[in-house]
């Protein structure tokens, strides 16, 4: 658990961030977050001396571990050549030919610097391409801190959003539909009510903020039809999935393809990073050579273009993606054995190199479902994993991630301290 140095260092930040924090999440560690000294592999250092394997990851960019020299190196050389510019540089052109090599060949890229930028630009560029106002999302999808997705269901599928955080006025939240998470017929709701004017509809193929929900099967086709039929965009949130679930994502892994796709985390190599990718008729309506507008000073950053080109190349070589898959198969196994061994009620969810358990005995099929788990007893199993030198998320509501640096030690370190946590809770 959190020592007397990180003690020390959350009574000052108290004093000096709301919250102590720089994001809510990095409180929800009990009974104070601890701070890290250092990073490398799978394995986190804290300012208390401790080890801890890292299932967090960032929350989700590092799906090649921390510090990888190859992500290190090309860092290293961009710092010798200047890190900001204020004018165009290769490193830009190189990593956006990777990009549209995997998704939407032919298309455009905009950087942006991160999730939340590019999922607030892509809504834009999808209003000023189709002249309408309204947009489609889902309960318990999360598209980063912007007002337009700050918005959580009323009481029918089909209302209007109400805002979720105090500062968003009810007008903008108004201009935001919400439908139920693999519900097709919460969308067909909506969209025979309101087509007409839905500009777009955006979507976490793997809800990632509500632990780990994967699509049912049809679910996301029925969005590319219904987009298609009403004349609106299907914005693909892949700023977790992307590059995560393969080279192409989401959209490689499930056999379809968004209008608009926004990027993020692993593109950037653990560095602050977006990226709105689509057809070119569509992005050409960014400025300069449209009317939507976007700008941003650090956009394109050379220092995480050149992070990004480096992580994907690794992940082309494709042994991450096999690490990370087994990591995440092995964790499962061990959660699944040892939550059974002791008789508890569970489900877990599980993607390739993402997974969650939810104690609830029932299938957790849409955040509604996720979020009638046991959060307490996911919160004890949190803090006695973390007692025994594994941090996984602090949130039942967030993903367990591994990487290509999980390696046969860190994971038997792992389910060894699964046997023991589970020994404690049940």
């Amino acid at each position: 658990m959190p020592g007397e140095r990180s003690l020390s260092l959350w009574r000052r930040a108290q004093s000096l961030f709301p919250g102590g924090v720089n994001s809510p999440i990095r409180a929800a560690v009990r009974p104070y977050p601890f701070y890290v000294e250092r990073a490398e592999g799978p394995y986190l250092y804290t300012v208390d001396g401790e080890q801890l394997v890292d299932y967090v990851l960032g929350y989700g960019p590092l799906i090649l571990g921390h510090r990888h020299p190859r992500v290190e190196e090309a860092v290293r050389r961009q710092l010798e050549r200047g890190w900001l510019y204020g004018t165009p540089a290769e490193g830009e052109i190189r990593l956006a030919e990777k990009i549209l090599s995997y998704y939407h060949p032919g298309g455009l890229v905009r950087f942006v610097n991160s999730g939340t930028e590019a999922t607030m630009a892509a809504i834009r560029l999808a209003r000023g391409y189709t002249g309408r106002k309204l947009i489609v999302k889902f309960n318990g999808c999360y598209h980063g801190a912007h007002d337009a997705v700050l918005v959580g269901a009323g009481s029918a599928a089909a209302e209007f959003g109400v805002p979720s955080s105090q500062g968003v006025p009810e007008e903008v939240a108004k201009l935001t539909l919400i439908a139920r998470y693999n519900d097709v017929d919460s969308v067909e709701k909506i969209m025979r009510k309101h087509g007409d004017q839905v500009a777009a509809i955006i979507v976490e193929p793997v809800a990632g903020n509500s632990g780990v929900i994967p699509p049912e099967k049809g679910f996301l086709e029925a969005l590319c039809e219904l987009t298609r039929n009403y004349g609106a965009l299907l914005i693909m949130d892949e700023v977790i999935t992307g590059f995560r679930l393969g080279l192409r994502g989401a959209q490689g892994y499930y056999g379809i393809e968004a209008d608009i796709t926004t990027l993020g985390k692993i593109i950037g190599g653990g560095f602050p990073v977006g990226a709105i990718v689509g057809r070119k008729e569509i992005m050409s309506h960014f400025t300069p050579s449209g009317k939507v507008f976007n700008a941003g000073t650090f956009n394109a950053h050379p220092v995480v273009m050149a992070a990004g080109l480096a992580t994907i190349e690794v992940l082309e070589t494709g042994e991450p993606y096999r690490v990370a898959a087994e990591a995440a198969k092995a964790v499962r196994e061990a959660l699944d054995e040892n939550a059974a061994a002791r008789g508890l009620d569970y489900t877990i969810n599980h993607v390739e190199s993402m997974l969650q358990i939810f104690f609830t005995k029932e299938p957790v099929r849409s955040p509604e479902d996720a979020s009638k788990s046991d959060k307490k007893l996911y919160q004890r199993l949190h803090e006695e994993l973390l007692k025994r030198g594994v941090f996984i998320a602090p949130s039942q509501m967030e993903a367990i991630f591994t990487s290509g640096a999980h390696n046969a030690e860190a994971v038997e370190k792992t389910i060894d301290a699964i046997r023991e946590a589970f020994r404690s809770i049940a």
